[in-house]
Parts: structure tokens; C-alpha cells; sequence
């Protein structure tokens, strides 16, 4: 198109409601999944909003079977007067209008989740169809829109979006339609989805519904959630019928902590609390409907639970008016910020008794990866009007929030830390040796990883002396034995293919890392050397791509021992090189149980068969004798790997053409943590209760005595 041609009338000016429709991914982000649940949040938001005035203690949530949402409140009811600007009902502006509502100023919500004020209105907008109710004044108002357009449907039976609808010509109409009792008050909103806005494989995720409704009553205390799927669907809680779960928490953030919390506790949970003050410059509006700019001054409270737990992984979740901030902020910001000034501090004045070398206290410092590991937090603030980056609301961008997080963080963290209270400084203690042992893990493992590349012929070796490497440096066809014991040793030296295939023997049952702490645990003569063979660190500084193996197999006795051998490198494993396991790079390797010796006419000079189970040897046993293939009768039993010759050991073990190997995998890495957990770790009830319940399929033939 020229330029001449290009005039103010091809301009599109859309209004109101429209726009959201023509562009609904400014609104909710986007028209999948993730934006049919927003506009879900947009609707339970406004009802915790009444919650967190006090002004509400219950809401339930319905899915009802034709598609449809109902959200339902005991809050005060949506306004019902008419509103003097507009002319309309309460009620038709807050679904009709963009940017209204009464979280604008005024003193409706001091502070509140819904700040922009297209929550209700652009639900509205991308509904087919979308009914409200309000009880209020002794009575139930009514109003029903069709795509944000208000009117009257014909509904015969059940109410849906495809009786026929009548929208209103001249004047707008809320309508009375019962009586309530005196002072019972509430809203209820129920929507159908646009399917021509939203795509048939657009669903409402029931798990991704109750976890946020439960993360929403541990932030509102008191506040009584329930939660009812009508749908029927497969692979749901409610697949055979209705099925209905509550949610009410009375300890707030403490107990969301100790929810979320995944590993044995090193501190208790400690809540700190406390606020600031900040002034901005707002635009607001006048009596003569103007706007103009003023100071303001805001109050912020600060709300943060944190305890610190013996693993290293880190859960920090952080909430701005029970709104959820995925990607932080600046509240998060002043979080860290406290936390890295304060125990760097504590390390320094308590550095005698830490065992710091004055290298380590003048050239390294802690690092916030130190601090956060095995920290479990939940940062909440509340204040009104945030700013947020978007209508999504994933960043608070407030910037005086930042200094008086870090300010109160700071301020109630040192309190603890410094207290002469036993319990607080026993667990001081136990948490600066965390942090130090860290700080010095994460220096041996970068150390490491400068010297544990692999060396050519004209450099010295600095990995261990019992490491037979192998000649290639291809990772992705390299392959690293961990074998058990030295007889075994000798007999991989012989049976292995000495070109892609590396052995490190250790020696028996190595530490259980799952109760030993990281110090401890680096220490241990076994656990570093593996840890160094690998070349790619551990725990948080692990570097799947400085693996210097493409595999990692586990080559134990098949016994009793070999498999307590198995699950202890498991455990090494899993809990400081998780991403070997989860890029499906370790393996399990399955020697034989028994090999059969075929003899007679028809055999070949040494022909054998290998068993791996005993239900296996009676199935082939049974097969010879049914084919007359005769056999000695002295079938060897492998008590370990030693007992094999090299040749058996590579053909059934380690020649990638005839072995079998178990890839050990993940699939759920919070069960999965369970189960390490329950099997190694330092609770004995819970796995002494495991073991008396699984005794009666113990084959007691496997045990040797």
C-alpha cells in the first residue's frame, strides 16, 4: 500500500469488550489451556479478595458436566445501585467495563489480587454465555450476558449457552428474582467457555485447580475452599462420579511451608514478619472525574516462613496479595538479598569455629547458591495497587518493596541466628555448617572440574589409581563399569572391551549419602572417587555436559549384597548426579544366575545356556526335557561375579551385542524421592513397617546364611 493510499480510515478503533475478544492473548496470555484456567483464577481471585478484607470465609468451585464453571462466595455482593458515571448497575459495570471495579482506590480493598480491573469483564468477554447472581439486601439479583452483550435466554430445564438469547434494547436490566434472609450476602458466577475463542483441547486441569486452591487457604488462614469435578472424565478423581475435596488451613504460610517442604528438617520453620512504609506518586481521580497525581503513602506487610532441610534442593515460592509470582520480583530480590548479607555476616563472626582457613574467609565468600540449597520458603507480601509486569501478573515491579523485604528479612533472620535460646542456637550451629560445607563443595566440585577432563599422553592423570579408563574420547559411546570388589576387577579387566570401556572398583557397601551430610559424604574415599571419575561435579554445580562417560553401569553381585550395593550407588546417584538419571544415562547390568552345560549328541563343545531367574531355569530345564536335550546334572549357581571366566563375563555382561542392560529411571522425581527416602533414610519406623509388610514374598532361598 503507498503512502498516499494509507489514510486515518484504514485505522480499526476497537471498544470495550471487543478488543479482549480480536486480542485475547493480551489478557490472559494465551487461548489454551493455560488461559481457560486464568480466566478461572480471574473469578476465584475476586472472591479471596473478600476473604482477605474479612469479608468472606467460604467459596466453592463447581465443574459441572456441560463445560461449565461456577464459582460461588459468602462475600458482600457484588454492588447492585447504580453507579453515577455510567448509569449501570454495579453488577453491569464490573462485567462490561474494562478497568473498573473497586480495587481503583476508595477504600473497597486495601489489598487485593485483582488490580487491574479486566478480571470479571474479560472472563465475560470470552464466555458464550456467563450468569450472575447477587444476594444482597434480602434479595437475589440476576443478570446474564452472551459474550459480554447483556440480556435474557429463553432456558427451558437446564440453563446453557445455546438457548435462544434476547438482548436488552433500551436499557439494561437487573433483575430481582428471590428472597434471601436478612443479612445473607454472596455472588455467584457462572460461565461457559468460547469454543470460538478457545479450541476443543483447551481443558480445566482438576489437579492444577486444587493446587492452587490449596496454596490459596494456606495464604488466606481460615478461609474454606471446596473443590467439586461433575465432569465425569477419564483419568480424573471424579471418573466415577462426583467427586467433591475441601480445603481450610488455620497456620498460613508455616504450614504451606512444612507442605512443601520435601527433605528431613534442619531448622524449625521460622516465621518472620514485619513491615515497612514507602510513598509513590499515583494518578487518581477527582470530583470532577480528572485525573491528577499524588503522593501516597503505602504500607507493605512482609509474611515469610523458611526452614532449611539436609537435602539441596530449593523451594522458594513468593505471593503478592495471595497472587502467585512465578518469576519473582523485587520482593524476592530484598529475600535474597537479606538472606546472602545476613549469613554472610553470621559466617564471618562465627569463622574460628567454622574451621575457616584465612583463605577461604578472605578469597571466596558464600554464594547464594550456598544459602538456598535445602531451603524451603514461602515470601508473601501485602500492599495495595502493585505494580506488575503484565495482566498475567508474574513480576512485581513495586521497587521500594525490595528494601524493606530485605530489611525485615534481615532484621528477624539475625534474631534468630544470634539468639542464646538452646534450640535456635543449636540449630544456628547446624545451619552455618550447612552453608560452609556447600561453599566448600562447590569449590571441590569446580576444582574438579578444571582438573577431571580427560589428559593426553604428555599430561599426568590426577584421577584415581584404580580407574582402568579406556582409550576413546567419545562420550556418547564411552562407558563407565562401577564394579564391586576387586576379584571382579580382574575378570572386567579381561572381558572388557578396553576401547570404550572403563572399570572403577569400589570396595563393598559405600556411604549412604541419604543420612550423611555433603562434607561427609565428599570425605568418603568411594563417593569422591566416583563423583571425580564422572568429571561433572555434584548437586547443584552438576554439569550433565561434562560427563566424561556416555554410560554409567552399576556391575553388582546378583545377590542379596550386590543389590544393597545397587541401591547405595542409587542413592549417590540420584541425590548429587540427578541428571545422569534423568537423561537416561544409568544402568543396571544383569549377570546370570545359573548357567547350564549342555552335553550329548547334537551339542557343541561348551555350549551353554544362562538362567537370570530362578523361575527361568525351571522353565528351560523343562524345555530340554521336553526337547531331550540332555545336560549335566551340576548346574552352576554364580554366588558373584568373580566366579565367572572373562569370556562368560562378556558374553552375558558386558559385550554390548548379547548383554542385557536395566536403564534406571525417574519418572517421577518427587516419588521417587519418597522411596529413597523411606529405603535409606534416618526415619526406621516408616521403612522397619516396609519391611514387615513385604516379608511374606521374601524368597528365603536368596539369603545366604
Amino acid at each position: 500500500m503507498s503512502e498516499a493510499s494509507y489514510t486515518a480510515r484504514h485505522l480499526s478503533v476497537l471498544e470495550g469488550l471487543e478488543a479482549v475478544r480480536k486480542r485475547p492473548g493480551m489478557y490472559i496470555g494465551t487461548t489454551d489451556s493455560r488461559g481457560l484456567m486464568h480466566c478461572v483464577w480471574e473469578i476465584i481471585d475476586n472472591a479471596v479478595d473478600e476473604a482477605l478484607g474479612g469479608h468472606c470465609d467460604q467459596i466453592d468451585v463447581v465443574l459441572h458436566a456441560d463445560g461449565s464453571v461456577e464459582v460461588r462466595d459468602n462475600g458482600r455482593g457484588i454492588p447492585v445501585d447504580i453507579e453515577p458515571k455510567t448509569g449501570l448497575t454495579g453488577v453491569e459495570v464490573v462485567f462490561t467495563k474494562l478497568h473498573a471495579g473497586g480495587k481503583f482506590g476508595g477504600g473497597s480493598y486495601t489489598a487485593s489480587g485483582g488490580l487491574h480491573g479486566v478480571g470479571a469483564s474479560v472472563v465475560n468477554a470470552l464466555s458464550s454465555r456467563l450468569d450472575v447472581e447477587v444476594d444482597r439486601g434480602a434479595k437475589t439479583y440476576r443478570m446474564t450476558f452472551h459474550r459480554g452483550e447483556p440480556g435474557t435466554y429463553a432456558d427451558r430445564g437446564q440453563p446453557g449457552p445455546d438457548a435462544t438469547f434476547t438482548p436488552f434494547v433500551d436499557a439494561s436490566e437487573l433483575a430481582v428474582v428471590g428472597k434471601v434472609a436478612k443479612g445473607r450476602t454472596g455472588t455467584r458466577v457462572r460461565y461457559w467457555a468460547d469454543r470460538q475463542i478457545f479450541p476443543a483441547t483447551a481443558t480445566f486441569s482438576y489437579d492444577e485447580l486444587v493446587s492452587r486452591v490449596r496454596q490459596t487457604t494456606f495464604l488466606v488462614p481460615g478461609l474454606r475452599i471446596s473443590v467439586r469435578d461433575e465432569r465425569g472424565l477419564p483419568g480424573t478423581p471424579g471418573a466415577d462420579g462426583p467427586y467433591e475435596e475441601t480445603f481450610v488451613a488455620h497456620g498460613g504460610t508455616v504450614d504451606f511451608v512444612d507442605h512443601l517442604a520435601p527433605d528431613t528438617p534442619l531448622t524449625d520453620i521460622w516465621r518472620l514478619q514485619g513491615e515497612g512504609t514507602f510513598t509513590e506518586t499515583v494518578p487518581m481521580l477527582d470530583d470532577r472525574g480528572h485525573l491528577t497525581s499524588q503522593a501516597v503513602e503505602r504500607t507493605c506487610h512482609v509474611d515469610v516462613a523458611l526452614r532449611w532441610g539436609t537435602g539441596y534442593d530449593t523451594e522458594v515460592r513468593t505471593f503478592v496479595n495471595i497472587i502467585a509470582t512465578p518469576k519473582g520480583g523485587t520482593h524476592l530480590a530484598g529475600f535474597e538479598q537479606a538472606l546472602v548479607k545476613t549469613m554472610r555476616k553470621q559466617v564471618e563472626v562465627n569463622s574460628r569455629r567454622l574451621k575457616l582457613g584465612a583463605k577461604e574467609t578472605a578469597g571466596e565468600r558464600l554464594e547464594k547458591d550456598d544459602i538456598l540449597a535445602g531451603l524451603t520458603a514461602v515470601v508473601t507480601v501485602r500492599l495495595a495497587e502493585p505494580q506488575f509486569e503484565g495482566q498475567t501478573k508474574e513480576v512485581l515491579g513495586t521497587a521500594p518493596v525490595r528494601a524493606i523485604v530485605a530489611k525485615v528479612v534481615e532484621a528477624e533472620l539475625t534474631e534468630r541466628l544470634t539468639s542464646t535460646k538452646r534450640d535456635l542456637r543449636t540449630q544456628s550451629a547446624l545451619l552455618l555448617d550447612k552453608v560452609v560445607a556447600e561453599m566448600r563443595a562447590r569449590l571441590s566440585a569446580r576444582k574438579q572440574k578444571e582438573i577431571s577432563r580427560r589428559k593426553n599422553a604428555l599430561e599426568t592423570s590426577a584421577l584415581p589409581t584404580k580407574l582402568a579408563d579406556c582409550r576413546s574420547d567419545d562420550v556418547e559411546r564411552s562407558e563407565l563399569f562401577i564394579v564391586e570388589g576387586d576379584s571382579a576387577l580382574g575378570t572386567a579387566k579381561l572381558a572388557r572391551q578396553s576401547d570404550f570401556q572403563a572399570l572403577l572398583p569400589i570396595r563393598g557397601k559405600i556411604l549412604n549419602v541419604q543420612k550423611a551430610s555433603v562434607a561427609d559424604m565428599l570425605k568418603n574415599a568411594e563417593c569422591a572417587a566416583i563423583i571425580q571419575v564422572i568429571g561433572a561435579g555434584s548437586g547443584r554445580s552438576f554439569d550433565l555436559e561434562a560427563a566424561r562417560y556416555g554410560k554409567v553401569v552399576m556391575m553388582t553381585d546378583a545377590d542379596v549384597d550386590g543389590a544393597h550395593i545397587r541401591t547405595l550407588l542409587l542413592t549417590l546417584i540420584y541425590r548429587y548426579m540427578r541428571p545422569l538419571v534423568d537423561a537416561g544415562r544409568v544402568y543396571a547390568a544383569v549377570p546370570p544366575l545359573h548357567r547350564i552345560e549342555l552335553t550329548g549328541s547334537g551339542a557343541k563343545k561348551s555350549e551353554y545356556i544362562y538362567t537370570y531367574s530362578e523361575a527361568e531355569l525351571q522353565q528351560t530345564l523343562a524345555r530340554l526335557n521336553k526337547q531331550g536335550r540332555r545336560y549335566k546334572d551340576d548346574i552352576q549357581r554364580y554366588k558373584g561375579l568373580g566366579e565367572m571366566d572373562a569370556d562368560q563375563l562378556a558374553e552375558t555382561t558386558m559385550d554390548p551385542r548379547r548383554r542385557t542392560l536395566r536403564r534406571v529411571t525417574a519418572s517421577d522425581a518427587a516419588a521417587a524421592e519418597q522411596v529413597f527416602e523411606l529405603l535409606m533414610g534416618s526415619d526406621v519406623g516408616p521403612r522397619r513397617d516396609f519391611i514387615v509388610a513385604g516379608a511374606g514374598a521374601l524368597d528365603h532361598t536368596r539369603i545366604d546364611a
